[in-house]
C-alpha cells in the first residue's frame, strides 16, 4: 500500500468521523438527549492526535472502560482480556495502530492517577457489578472469570482518583468464604476479652501489676 492510498484512506475516515459527530449533535439538539459520560470522553481525546505511519494507521483516545474512543466519538474494541490483564482503567490515554494486514494493535500511553476501593460484587441487570462507596460500578466478565470471582467476594477495584466513572478495574478478590473466616476470628477475639458482665477484662500485664502492689 502507497503513502497515497494510506493518506486518502486517512481523510476519508477523518471525513466519516466529522460527520458522525455532526449527525450525534443534531440529535442530541432535536432530542434533548445527552450521554455525559461519552462526551466526556471525546472531550478527553480531543487532545490527543491521530495519524498515519508506513506500518498503518494509527489512533490515540481515551479508555472508557471497556472500549477506545477517539476524538470523533468512533469507538475501537479493546480485547477484554488485555484490558484485563493490563489493568486498564477508566480514562486512561491508548494508541491504536491498524496495521496494513488489518491487525489491530493496542497500547496504553497515558495511564491516570488511581485509586484503590474495596466493594462487593453483585449481579444487576445481568451484568457484574461491584458495589463500593455507595455506588455500582461495572467490571468487565473477562475480568470476572480470570480471577474466578463469585457473586458476595470481596473486590478490590482500581478507579480515576478524580471525576466519576462507570466501570471500575479488578486489582484482586477476596472470596467470600475467607472474608467470612476473618470477620468471625475478630469477633471471637473480641468476645473472649469481655468478662461475665460484658466488661472488657484487664491485660495480663495489668494483672501483674495489681499482684505486686
Amino acid at each position: 500500500m502507497t503513502d497515497d492510498k494510506l493518506i486518502q484512506i486517512q481523510e476519508l475516515v477523518d471525513s466519516a468521523m466529522s460527520s458522525l459527530k455532526t449527525a450525534y449533535a443534531l440529535m442530541r439538539d432535536l432530542t434533548g438527549v445527552s450521554d455525559l459520560d461519552r462526551e466526556r470522553i471525546i472531550t478527553r481525546a480531543e487532545g490527543m492526535p491521530s495519524g498515519s505511519s508506513v506500518s498503518g494507521k494509527v489512533v490515540e483516545g481515551i479508555f472508557d472502560g471497556q472500549n477506545m474512543m477517539d476524538s470523533g466519538g468512533q469507538t475501537y474494541p479493546v480485547p477484554a482480556n488485555y484490558a484485563s490483564k493490563s489493568k486498564l482503567v477508566e480514562g486512561d490515554g491508548m494508541k491504536l495502530t491498524i496495521t496494513d494486514e488489518g491487525k489491530f494493535v493496542y497500547k496504553q500511553i497515558a495511564p491516570i492517577e488511581r485509586k484503590i476501593v474495596v466493594g462487593v460484587l453483585i449481579q444487576e441487570d445481568g451484568q457484574y457489578k461491584v458495589l463500593a462507596e455507595g455506588k455500582t460500578f461495572r467490571v468487565l466478565l473477562a475480568s470476572v472469570t480470570f480471577y474466578r470471582a463469585e457473586v458476595g467476594d470481596q473486590i478490590t477495584i482500581l478507579l480515576p482518583e478524580e471525576g466519576e466513572a462507570q466501570w471500575g478495574t479488578v486489582e484482586a478478590v477476596i472470596p467470600k468464604h475467607i472474608a467470612e473466616a476473618q470477620a468471625k476470628m475478630t469477633v471471637k477475639g473480641m468476645e473472649s476479652e469481655e468478662g461475665e458482665d460484658g466488661e472488657l477484662t484487664p491485660s495480663v500485664g495489668n494483672e501483674i501489676e495489681e499482684n505486686e502492689d
